[in-house]
């Protein structure tokens, strides 16, 4: 405790507020409120055992300050923003910040249209959603559309009307009913509204018997075309009414939530009831430490209800959050409305609250098991790897070279990086052979190795970064290569070789090749990388063949020079589509002219009808 600390403890006030803890760089690294402020902040400096977070805190504590609130309840929905906002390094944080979409329809207009919004506002506006499944609101907006003829355009339809202008393209389709005509009352556009609104908190039943007795009228009026829209209206509204799953705010919602851990791994896992059934649920981590499973529940009602989320009459959880009470009138004074924190002990609500704890067990558990396989692919390979060929440190960085050709030509060679044994595609380099290889590896696999330590010579940031571990592909003579390489470098980087028939590691030191287990994670690795380097010297390889052939074709046209040849490339990728394209559309390729485009086109058009 510094002497400004001090200071400032002997006037803390009796009274109700949030405080802030600062660091020795002036940064916010906890927020609290506390019905006592004397009391409340006193107790951090106090020379009692505290838990390890606190205590890491105090130690870094240089300075506090507070601001006074009427009541605990006030001071509740000020810390709660302050975390919201701050994000302080101490305090138990929601690392999940999503908000589901709802349908927004204001009422209060004439001619409202349907609405997308993430936050639900006192606005006197209606609210459908939240909406769990985005697949399931984009299902919902286009049956709007297709079913129902209300407008979805941001037209001013007073101006349009008092304008006299025309409706648009989706009024002659049927997909509107065209209020800016002017022809459309606001009681018959409000009660097309009602029959969406319907729609949309899931009563499909008097919207199919009306759209029924519509289409039976049509029908014996002989409107054959009108009953028959209404007969496919009938059937989309159907086909969706089964995957509907926003229910009006208006309705019955309860919120159930369940902490499950391990270690200091949390997660909240929520379940959505609307209308006495399930709809959605939902999983959120939480960042914190050796708290109790209280102080988390109550950090987490605090943040997730902080902002503008729709407030349920009834919070079920499987654990009762520590000042509940408190939390419980701060909800209330939010919602408008008595909002209950209920932690039940049997029926159903405490089946809806086992439910979510035992599927937060079960994420927590399938995280830990991801986890361990990434481990057993990333560095429990490398460990094993290290052991089978004497490495005594981890290799954090991996590179593995391959050669592609086709009967000695187009040779191409690639680089693949693994750091810290996965895939990291943003350091792969990709090389063109210059040298005349003829198809032999050993004087591809030289200079590719030379080109790329020179530049890490040269300073290109490219390549700055050495291997810790080097693979080739291929057996003894290809490592020899690689090893000779390295020294003229001056460079004492490991190198081994995987021979790919027999997969077997080539080491430098060993006259026999090591022959690991098929099931060995260390040859897995190994396998791995080197697929992913053949993986993408061919996919080089294929791109320069195709290049190169559709060069040699154009090669025969006298007049087209290397600069057309690849602007004609890039234009039109491949010899297919140059054969396809008019004269107008090959003259618009980079460096042509109509006279070349027509030289193109000629040589191409006669060896059609050659063939022909």
């Amino acid at each position: 405790m510094n002497e400004t600390i001090s200071e400032k403890l002997k006037l803390l006030p009796d009274a109700p507020g949030v405080y802030r803890m600062y660091n020795g760089l002036g940064e916010v690294i906890y927020v609290g409120k506390a019905v006592n402020l004397k009391n409340r902040v006193r107790q951090y400096f106090q020379n009692s055992a505290k838990p390890p977070k606190v205590a890491a805190m105090v130690s870094h504590i240089e300075d506090f300050e507070y601001i006074l609130t009427a009541n605990e309840t006030e001071a509740l929905t000020l810390e709660s923003n302050l975390i919201k906002t701050l994000q302080p390094r101490y305090n138990i944080l929601l690392k999940d910040d999503k908000h589901f979409p709802y349908v927004r329809l204001d009422v209060r207009q004439d001619f409202p249209r349907f609405e997308v919004v993430r936050r639900v506002k006192k606005d006197g506006a209606r609210y459908f959603g939240p909406y769990l499944s985005a697949i399931n609101l984009r299902e919902a907006l286009g049956m709007i559309r297709d079913a129902f003829p209300v407008r979805h355009c941001k037209k001013d339809i007073k101006k349009a009307i008092a304008r006299g202008e025309r409706p648009c393209l989706m009024y002659h389709l049927g997909k509107c009913c065209g209020p800016c005509s002017g022809q459309v009352s606001r009681a018959e556009y409000h009660a097309l509204l009602d029959s969406v609104s319907a729609f949309l908190e899931g009563h499909t039943e008097p919207i199919i018997e009306k759209l029924t007795a519509d289409m039976q009228a049509a029908s014996e009026r002989m409107d054959y075309e009108l009953a028959a829209q209404i007969r496919d209206r009938i059937a989309a509204v159907k086909g969706l009414g089964e995957k509907q799953k926003a229910i009006s705010t208006a309705g019955t919602v309860r919120d159930v939530f369940a902490l499950a851990r391990d270690g200091e791994e949390a997660v909240v896992f929520a379940l959505f009831v609307r209308g006495g059934k399930i709809v959605g649920s939902e999983r959120l981590r939480m960042a914190c430490g050796q708290e109790s499973g209280g102080e988390i529940m109550a950090e987490f009602l605090k943040q997730y209800y902080a902002e503008d989320v729709p407030i349920p009459p009834e919070v079920v959880v499987h654990e009762l959050p520590e000042d509940w009470e408190a939390i419980q009138a701060w909800l209330t004074e939010k919602r408008g409305h008595k909002a209950a924190i209920i932690c039940p002990q049997r029926g159903e609500k405490r089946k809806q609250a086992d439910m979510a704890y035992e599927n937060g067990q079960d994420v927590i558990q399938k995280a830990r098991e991801l986890e361990r396989r990434s481990w057993e692919r990333g560095e429990g390979a490398l460990a094993a790897l290290c052991g089978a060929i004497g490495l005594e440190v981890l290799p954090h960085r991996m590179e593995c070279f391959d050669n592609s050709h086709i009967q000695g030509r187009d040779t191409v060679s690639s680089m693949v990086v693994f750091i810290d044994g996965q895939p990291a595609p943003k350091e792969y380099r990709r090389f063109r052979i210059k040298e005349e290889a003829g198809g032999n590896d050993l004087i591809a696999m030289e200079e590719v190795l030379r080109r790329r330590f020179q530049r890490a010579q040269d300073g290109d940031t490219k390549f700055t970064d050495l291997p810790d571990l080097l693979v080739v592909d291929g057996g003894r003579e290809q490592l020899k290569v690689a090893l000779e390489v390295l020294h003229s470098f001056g460079l004492d980087i490991p190198a081994i070789g995987l021979a790919e028939r027999s997969e077997t590691i080539i080491l430098p030191d060993q006259e026999e090749p090591l022959v690991l287990s098929r099931r060995d994670p260390a040859l897995h690795i190994l396998q791995r990388i080197r697929d992913e380097a053949h993986r993408f010297a061919i996919t080089y390889h294929r791109s320069l063949r195709a290049r190169n052939s559709l060069m040699s074709q154009l090669d025969q046209i006298q007049g087209i020079g290397p600069k057309r040849k690849r602007g004609l490339f890039e234009q039109f990728l491949t010899l297919e589509n140059i054969r396809a394209a008019d004269i107008d559309a090959l003259s618009k390729a980079p460096g042509m002219n109509r006279a070349a485009a027509k030289l193109v086109y000629d040589h191409f058009h006669m060896e059609n009808s050659g063939d022909a």
